[in-house]
């Protein structure tokens, strides 16, 4: 399995070893964030610089969990997934579906709650937003204790859609998200202590 320092990048390095460092070197972690005892994992400076979006976009296309003949539309957490989620849909000829914050879109809404490792928080999707029989592919930069994909998840089978896979850019071990997931297809670029 492919490293650097603490983080493994073993389907980060499909891209290539050189290209595959320059993205991890570009990450960011910020001790007490957003509160303390959480070492906040920031992928936004790759995305800020244009061989690092060029390699992370290239890199989630090659480790989709399944092939793109599987899923009809993709779905992105707001709102780190808004950032990912298009680019991947827009390359593969699909729709996308924001999932966001509660209170963000006009009704009528799906909600569901939902924990995280530092409280609880709400996602909604418009009811119309996903159809009946629809397969959907999940995208967020970050799975950590898999509560907001979990209840990404509801939403979509709620509204009588199907989860096809999870795409994620980053992993924190420890905190048993993949393992949630883990009736899913699923895949991370790079995995790293939390």
């Amino acid at each position: 399995m492919a490293q650097s320092g603490d983080i493994s990048i073993q389907q980060l390095s499909a891209v290539g070893e050189e290209d595959a460092q320059y993205v991890v070197s570009l990450f960011k972690s910020v001790s007490g964030f957003p509160k303390e005892g959480i070492l906040f994992r920031d992928f936004l400076p790759v995305l800020a610089d244009p061989r690092g979006l060029s390699i992370i976009s290239d890199a989630l296309l090659r480790a989709l969990p399944v092939s793109p003949d599987e899923f009809d539309a993709v779905a992105g957490l707001e709102a780190r997934g808004f950032l990912i989620g298009p680019q991947i849909a827009s390359s593969l000829g699909k729709g996308f579906i924001a999932l966001r914050k509660s209170g963000k879109l006009p009704p009528p809404t799906l909600s569901q709650e939902y924990s995280l490792e530092y409280g609880t928080a709400t996602i909604e999707m418009e009811t119309d937003s996903v159809k009946p029989g629809e397969r959907v592919l999940v995208v967020d930069d970050l799975i950590a204790t898999g509560g907001s994909a979990q209840a990404a998840a509801k939403l979509i089978e709620q509204a009588g859609g199907e989860v096809a896979g999870f795409s994620f850019v980053m992993e924190l071990e420890g905190l048993d998200g993949c393992e949630v997931l883990s009736n899913y297809p699923l895949s991370t670029l790079v995995s790293m202590p939390a």
